[in-house]
């Protein structure tokens, strides 16, 4: 059975973007999805000393983890434009391992905040990124204003939650 892995490229208790990806999950009409949180994963901070030590387990379990789904859902947390840290570390210990780190398999990017923008530059960012590192097709969304569009678990402007679900079906298409 296909299943879809999702996660939010956040390390916060109460990340707007794990809600996101796990909305876009719930949507999903064909395939299951499993959500996880990637404080689950921490990990040294990657060098290349620390790499000459050896791959940490949780980057050995989180490579695992890619191998094993049909596609991945991805909400990215911007933090001063880019990735956020934790996701960062994990990205970059997972391109260690494996340079395909979405194994040739489809994507759909999101980000989220609080402002106008919804993440548009790390969405923008990871979309450049991404495709050359397995994301074998792409389909993005960006939700501006988290607090104005997204109340009770669900995104409430119905002009954004089409435009979600069309990526979302195209997603599934791909799968």
């Amino acid at each position: 059975m296909k299943k879809i892995l999702a996660f939010a490229g956040s390390t916060s208790s109460t990340s707007i973007n794990k809600k996101l990806a796990t909305f876009a999950g719930e949507n999903l009409e064909e395939i299951s999805f499993d959500v996880i949180d990637l404080n689950d994963y921490s990990m040294p901070i990657y060098s290349e000393d620390e790499e000459k030590k050896g791959f940490p387990e949780n980057v050995e379990l989180f490579n695992e983890l890619l191998d094993n789904y049909s596609g991945f859902i991805v909400s990215l947390a911007e933090h001063n434009g880019s990735y956020a840290a934790a996701f960062k570390n994990i990205f970059d210990w997972s391109s260690r391992k494996n340079k395909n780190v979405f194994r040739d398999k489809p994507l759909l990017l999101m980000a989220t905040s609080p402002g106008k923008r919804g993440g548009k530059t790390v969405l923008s960012s990871g979309q450049e990124k991404f495709s050359m590192m397995g994301a074998k097709e792409l389909f993005k969304f960006s939700l501006p204003s988290f607090n104005d569009n997204f109340k009770d678990g669900k995104i409430i402007n119905e002009t954004l939650l089409e435009e979600l679900k069309k990526q979302i079906t195209d997603f599934e298409k791909s799968i």
